[in-house]
């Protein structure tokens, strides 16, 4: 996305994920690798008593980038709502640092607007005014269907729209609904909708539809598209100048474990050595090991990570005291004697002549894994040790993507087409493993 902003000679292109901020951070340092300004932004579900529809919040500063991850987490913590969506009470507290817009058609104000609901529209939009001061933008999409004509519930809210914008002296602002770069990946995009969606490409029953015309269109393309508004166009240039704000990378933020965590970590590498040395076969003079010890704690305490090795330490050795199979420690880890000596891992460095620095240096940028199993038939219960230890709101668990790989990919679009699965499969048994 970032390089064709570049190749287009965008100065500045927003990505606004759907309820969730998961992009914020890689696409903002992937737009300004290409020397593109990223608009951090969300699009977030409003739901009103006459409408429920998706509105657009962009981070002008830093205020308004910590207000999107606050409204993010509410939609994700509050309970037993599906879809998800946040109430004006939600936006009106974490409004600060943010320009809205309105939504296009599709949002809580063109749908007002397009089932002629002109007072509650407008009532809407005042609200939205209070919360957001010389910050809101009417938004206006233009998208054609299959057969090229105008959307029809586009311009069923267009005129309204306008009007209600010209009426409380609001800004216009055109933007592009974008979900493939070209129309002619609109098939294969919509038939990737179906895998996602268990559907099948020419079912009549109701499914979601996009049209070849949300694509990613050149700044000419859509000066054309507003000829008849170029404020609307000028606008999207303001926007990303009230939007110089990116989103950088920044140390791992850890509970803490003690007052003094330098201390407490030098405490329990030296006791927890001493019980390894008394029973262990010495590979190695002890005064080396002590030395090692030395030169680790020194790196570890350079780099900022006593909390980390604690941390760490602290629920394995609360699974082995309550007798959950843990792994001895695999990976680079495995190298570092501060590890061995606080039961994180079970494999004396030295004997394997190991390095530590393989696992952690002063030129190593990012914070090091360490490579831990637990049995997975007790592995909720340090799960759950962990989040009442730390605090359920301090504790995240990563999820993986599965990638659609060539033979599956094949497999899924044949269903999605309706294709004989015995045609499929022999075309998917063709495509050779390393492919």
């Amino acid at each position: 996305m970032a390089a064709i902003a570049a190749d287009m000679g965008m100065p500045a292109v927003a990505l606004t994920d759907s309820n969730a901020l998961f992009a914020g951070l890689e696409f903002s340092v992937k737009a300004q690798d290409k020397g593109v300004q990223p608009i951090i932004g969300c699009q977030v579900t409003l739901k009103t008593e006459k409408a429920t529809g998706a509105i657009v919040l962009l981070a002008q500063n830093q205020a308004g980038w910590l207000n999107l991850m606050s409204l993010s987490t509410e939609l994700y913590m509050r309970p037993g709502t599906d879809p998800v969506f946040v109430t004006p009470e939600g936006l009106a507290a974490r409004s600060e640092g943010l320009i809205c817009l309105s939504g296009g058609a599709l949002g809580p104000v063109g749908q007002l607007v397009g089932a002629g609901l002109l007072p509650e529209a407008r009532a809407l939009v005042e609200q939205l005014m209070g919360f957001y001061p010389d910050r809101l933008y009417i938004e206006l999409q233009r998208h054609r269907d299959g057969s090229g004509a105008p959307l029809a519930v586009e311009q069923a809210a267009e005129g309204g729209m306008i009007d209600l914008a010209y009426a409380l002296d609001l800004p216009l602002v055109a933007t592009n609904d974008v979900y493939f770069q070209k129309s002619d990946l609109y098939d294969a995009h919509d038939a990737l909708i179906c895998i996602a969606e268990r559907a099948y490409v020419d079912q009549t029953a109701p499914r979601r539809r996009l049209t070849p015309s949300h694509y990613f269109k050149t700044a000419e393309e859509m000066a054309a598209l507003f000829a008849d508004l170029p404020e609307a166009i000028e606008n999207t240039v303001e926007i990303a100048k009230r939007c110089a704000f990116a989103v950088s990378r920044h140390a791992p933020i850890l509970p803490r474990f003690a007052d003094d965590e330098v201390e407490e970590l030098r405490r329990q590498a030296k006791v927890g050595l001493e019980r390894r040395l008394a029973v262990i076969p010495h590979a190695v003079p002890v005064e080396e090991y002590e030395a090692r010890l030395a030169f680790e704690l020194g790196i570890i305490e350079q780099m900022g990570f006593p909390g980390y090795f604690l941390i760490v330490a602290d629920f394995i050795k609360w699974a082995k005291d309550h007798g959950i199979p843990v792994g001895p420690g695999r990976g680079s880890g495995a190298g570092s004697l501060v590890a061995y000596a606080l039961t994180i891992t079970d494999i004396d460095p030295l004997r394997y002549s190991l390095l530590f620095e393989r696992f952690l240096n002063p030129e190593r940028v990012s914070m090091p894994d360490f490579d831990i199993d637990f049995c997975m038939d007790r592995r909720e219960e340090v799960i759950h040790y962990v989040q009442e230890r730390y605090g359920r709101d301090r504790v995240g668990q990563i999820i993986t993507f599965g990638a659609l790989l060539s033979k599956a990919a094949v497999r899924d679009v044949g269903r999605v087409l309706q294709l004989p699965f015995g045609q499929v499969d022999r075309l998917s048994k063709m495509i050779p493993v390393e492919g």
